[in-house]
């Protein structure tokens, strides 16, 4: 029996007004937004790479198995049978399947095969999509996507790495990097006693023949089974500098990077979190000397567009979870998608997707024209924006799609308490609120363009909803005071983020989530909560835009 033909007649009843299975997903040809947006940034061409993953990763199968790889964890395997320190981690078998199936098409290096040609717009639709049904597969994903910027700053390091991250072939074996197939690399960054404040690390280097010798602890260090890492230590004489450590050294023989222990996370379960120790473990400098944080700073900001548009995928997915609920159980004699506040609830919740969904892909969008110093402004200022709102968006959407499932959203049959779970981290991995809200500050003081590209891009938008001009110019003010305005920038960086995610809907969108969206999100009375959208909105036009199929 499958749950495709389940029993539907017990004992002592029949099993009525429930939900069927919801089977197969098409995450492409069955999401207008996604092919609408990814169509307007430019990605139209790639449409037949995008169906293509869609239709693989919406598989039944393949949410199955990301269910199996994050309920069966990976293991910590610090020594082999013979007693041989190795410092590995084990996974489930589904793990590896979906490995597969993400590097063989190319959700890990998808932009590099496509510089000239809309690839971080596709980069970012892939990361949606994949993001939907399993978020720990995409950590080792999204750092070898964007570890390229920064290992092309030593030219004879990219020489020799990237043939490798091009592959799309997925080799797990743990061997010297040369002689595999393909490879993934990771980065270290976070220590106990400094956290996001980087210059507080203590791990050092010292040079040694052709390269240097690590000696210190990282205490986060995700996808551990990565080929290399990015790895930030102190000189002796210039500081922070960046280094590529190999899980191997040149010479053949196992790097010393020991494993302390694994993390037991909140979420993201499939994917394996650890301590390192290293004790002079080889690896090599990456960029000039002293100037680490510059050099790791490229991988960062396309982990942060990563964290924005999985975020918006992981949206996405929780909507259409949802929308398949109260689309088949009924209440009071009507469906629930009938009832006028689950309307109002659910036409909410999909405004916030695409809104997600426009922002993030219009600041790849902005990666792909780097060229163009408005543009080259806008993504750098852009990331930090909208990685900061959308991850903060994505746990209460999360929240109020499992609330609309009742009971059965909580139990975990379903995938909600996964999506639920997952929902927090983007938000705290590669820079907490805080962070994001200090970054996009020091943007601004640091990029004479950056402020400029923003107003420039709001500014097209003037005259479209009364309600969005007012915003701007909220927005201006609060830019021109100078006072408090450190203490002020996670409210400034929401403006931003607001005004701009309502230039693009009202610019580009569908007019009902447009009018929605500066109806709600940029009236006086808001205050967040989904199912608060006033009166005279086509919520029927809003929900099935955002109906699957």
């Amino acid at each position: 029996m499958t749950p495709r033909d389940p029993i539907s007649h017990l004992p002592t009843h029949q099993v009525i007004n429930m939900p069927p299975h919801m089977g197969d997903q098409d995450l492409w040809g069955n999401d207008r937004a996604l092919r609408h947006w990814a169509s307007h940034m430019g990605g139209a061409g790639h449409a037949g790479h995008f169906a293509h993953v869609g239709h693989l990763t919406g598989l039944d199968e393949t949410f199955e198995k990301a269910n199996q790889a994050n309920r069966h964890g990976p293991e910590l395997r610090a020594f082999d049978r013979y007693g041989m320190r190795i410092n590995a981690v084990e996974f489930h078998p589904a793990y590896h399947d979906l490995m597969h199936l993400a590097i063989s098409n190319k959700v890990h290096n998808f932009a590099w095969h496509n510089e000239d040609n809309a690839g971080h717009v596709g980069q970012s639709v892939l990361t949606y999509m994949f993001s939907q049904p399993e978020g720990g597969v995409m950590c080792p994903m999204a750092m070898t996507y964007s570890v390229v910027p920064s290992l092309r700053m030593a030219p004879y390091l990219a020489e020799e790495w990237m043939p490798r991250l091009l592959s799309t072939q997925y080799d797990r074996r743990d061997i010297p990097a040369a002689e595999k197939t393909g490879a993934m690399i990771g980065m270290f960054m976070t220590e106990k006693q400094g956290g996001s404040d980087v210059r507080a690390n203590s791990t050092v280097a010292r040079p040694i023949g052709d390269g240097y010798l690590l000696t210190g602890h990282k205490f986060f260090c995700s996808a551990p089974m990565c080929d290399a890492f990015l790895v930030l230590a102190n000189t002796e004489v210039m500081g922070i500098s960046c280094f590529l450590v190999p899980r191997w050294r040149p010479d053949g023989t196992r790097n010393t990077l020991f494993i302390q222990r694994m993390k037991d996370k909140l979420g993201n379960h499939s994917n394996a979190s650890t301590e390192m120790e290293f004790q002079d473990t080889y690896g090599v400098m990456v960029g000039e000397e002293g100037r680490g944080i510059r050099t790791i700073i490229e991988m960062v900001t396309g982990n942060r567009l990563y964290c924005a548009m999985s975020s918006a995928g992981i949206m996405r997915q929780a909507l259409v979870q949802a929308l398949h609920h109260t689309s088949h159980r009924s209440a009071f004699q009507k469906r629930l998608i009938q009832q006028p506040l689950m309307q109002n609830v659910l036409a909410d919740m999909a405004v916030e997707v695409e809104a997600a969904l426009a922002l993030g892909l219009r600041v790849a969008q902005a990666m792909d024209r780097m060229d163009d110093p408005a543009e080259a402004a806008l993504a750098r200022i852009g990331t930090a924006v909208a990685k900061y709102w959308n991850t903060k968006r994505c746990p209460s959407l999360v929240v109020e799609a499992l609330e609309c499932h009742g009971g059965p959203g909580y139990v975990e049959e379903s995938i909600m308490p996964r999506l639920y779970r997952e929902a927090p981290l983007n938000s705290i991995w590669e820079g907490s609120g805080n962070v994001m809200g200090l970054d996009v500050l020091r943007a601004m003081g640091r990029e004479a363009e950056a402020i400029p590209a923003v107003m420039a891009e709001l500014e097209k938008a003037r005259g479209n909803h009364p309600n969005l001009d007012r915003a701007i110019d909220d927005l201006r003010d609060e830019l021109a005071d100078p006072e408090g305005l450190e203490a002020r920038m996670r409210m400034v960086t929401e403006m931003m983020a607001l005004t701009l995610q309502a230039a693009l809907l009202t610019r580009h969108g569908d007019s009902p989530v447009a009018d929605a969206f500066c109806a709600s999100r940029l009236a006086p009375r808001y205050r967040g909560a989904f199912g608060t959208l006033p009166k005279g909105l086509d919520l029927d036009a809003i929900i099935s835009r955002a109906l699957p199929g």
